[in-house]
């Protein structure tokens, strides 16, 4: 592949982005992507970026130590920690900043998949048009409207992108893109561990199966530069998830209600219904599937397009290129949508159950609906393959036939992605906060926008807050805020002193904070 090509398509990428998307670059700064219905999780978003900018410019040994949920330690970790965006958000301090840098990495995301799902397609042997188709259906496949809120989950094209690499590297022999390859992977898996334990774990059986054929075919195995860059690729990707994951190792030793219990992943799991289940702000499918789709409706709605699911049967039936790779990716489809379904496809038995209960690390996940990122690569790459067909066929037809059957085919995946993204008004940050000395709590501290509000008002200043919104419910704050159920009384005030909060800031009926001192009780 040429510079110039690299170059237009990240053009593309970016094009598709900013059409796919609008107006949200119009907004950039003054909102927040995401679905207004669920404030929460864009708020905690926007602290972690945040965060992991001022941890590395202040205090990068304690990177995970932040300053929510105080005085526990390793807070970051409660949740996926953004690990590898934390370089871009070393530059500009305030929440202003922090919106302008959340809504540019949310627009980033969906270019970083249309391009790293573009050149995997072209290195596995996929022409140009289905290429674009193959980063079109990744990119902007209707699930990710379900997904506007999960930055962390948006961003999965460094997936695409390390395998390509790594198939670039091992194709042309090529030791540093080797490297590069495992290194991306690991920035992809440092961004959090809903998509990086799955991925890490496909990394672990793609390596395993590559050297087994390299064990039966040694005329097939590279020069020892090549097995020596693998290698060292492996062991420093491995190393650097490893590190990655002591401090949520940690987490889960000090709070075992970090765990997810199966009720919990019951609730999550999708049904197979899901499979066919377009989000609600899908344009095409969203109303048509509307009696498909389960409640909560967020996790549960999986449907890839029906355009992808149709030239992905082209690929792997009429196909040109290696047998072997179309089975490899239909398997890949069907085992994956099956984990995607968790333990709502009879129990999980025989499927997710087998890593729940057996495979390290998949205890501490809730929602199995995101692995239908994998699923929707995984097809598009063999949709991409029906494209080239498709248009190979339109090409006994003339040129203008085959670039017309090319822009056709995209334009349908594209026009099926298509839907609402929504936007939120940040929160302003109340003025009693800047005259309260910290630690603080903010109240009411039961209500979780109170607490994703508490974390987004810190960015600049990271006070000592011990409200905090995560993926699970910290037992010493439930009980902390199991006790001031009538503050400000004096059993309320002997409970904060204890926990070590300085002031706690209420907010009242009518949205005004006012601030109570907890050494005097006033």
């Amino acid at each position: 592949m040429s510079r110039r090509e690299l170059s237009w398509s990240c053009a593309i990428g970016v094009l598709l982005a900013l059409g796919m998307t609008w107006p949200l670059v119009l907004d950039i700064g003054s909102r927040l992507p995401g679905d207004s219905s669920n404030t929460s999780d864009p708020l905690l978003e926007t602290w972690t970026l945040a965060w992991g900018g001022h941890a590395l410019l202040h205090d990068p040994l304690h990177f995970f130590d932040a300053n929510t949920f105080w005085p526990l330690r390793d807070s970051l970790a409660f949740s996926d920690s953004l690990a590898g965006f934390a370089p871009a958000s070393i530059a500009g301090g305030g929440a202003h900043w922090a919106v302008v840098r959340y809504g540019l990495l949310f627009l980033f995301t969906y270019v970083l998949a249309f391009v790293g799902a573009y050149l995997l397609a072209r290195e596995l042997g996929v022409g140009v048009a289905g290429s674009v188709l193959a980063g079109a259906a990744f990119a902007y496949a209707p699930f990710r409207l379900s997904q506007q809120n999960h930055l962390h989950v948006l961003a999965s094209g460094g997936i695409a992108l390390s395998l390509a690499l790594l198939v670039r590297g091992h194709r042309r022999r090529a030791a540093g893109v080797i490297v590069a390859g495992w290194l991306v992977a690991l920035w992809q898996i440092s961004l959090g561990w809903n998509l990086g334990l799955p991925f890490a774990y496909l990394l672990g059986v793609l390596a395993l199966g590559t050297a087994l054929w390299w064990w039966r075919r040694p005329d097939d195995r590279p020069p020892r530069r090549v097995l020596g860059a693998s290698l060292a690729g492996a062991v420093a990707a491995a190393v650097g998830a490893l590190l990655l994951a002591l401090p949520y190792l940690d987490v889960v030793r000090r709070h075992p209600e970090a765990r997810r219990t199966p009720d919990i992943l019951f609730f999550f799991s999708p049904t197979p219904r899901a499979l066919v289940a377009a989000p609600r702000q899908d344009t095409v499918w969203g109303s048509v599937s509307s009696n498909a789709r389960a409640e909560p409706a967020d996790e549960k709605s999986l449907f890839p397009g029906a355009t992808v699911l149709l030239l992905g049967a082209v690929g792997l039936i009429w196909g040109r290129g290696s047998r072997r790779l179309r089975a490899g990716l239909a398997a890949g489809v069907l085992v994956l949508a099956v984990l995607s379904l968790g333990f709502g496809f009879h129990g999980g038995q025989a499927s997710y159950r087998l890593l729940y209960d057996h495979a390290p690390g998949w205890q501490g996940l809730r929602t199995p609906g995101r692995i239908a990122t994998f699923t929707s690569l995984a097809l598009a790459l063999l949709a991409a393959i029906g494209a080239d067909r498709a248009v190979a066929a339109a090409r006994r037809f003339g040129l203008r036939a085959a670039i017309a059957a090319a822009c056709a085919l995209s334009a349908l995946v594209l026009v099926e992605g298509y839907g609402t993204i929504g936007s939120i008004e940040p929160p302003a940050r109340p003025l009693s906060l800047d005259s309260a000395t910290p630690p603080l709590l903010l109240m009411p501290a039961d209500e979780d926008l109170m607490n994703a509000e508490a974390m987004f008002w810190s960015i600049g200043r990271f006070e000592p807050v011990a409200n905090g919104w995560s993926g699970f419910h910290p037992r010493a704050y439930v009980d902390l805020v199991a006790r001031l159920h009538d503050f400000p009384d004096r059993k309320s005030i002997r409970a904060l002193r204890a926990y070590g909060v300085r002031t706690v800031v209420v907010r009242r009926a009518d949205g005004t904070f006012d601030s109570v001192d907890v050494a005097t009780g006033s």
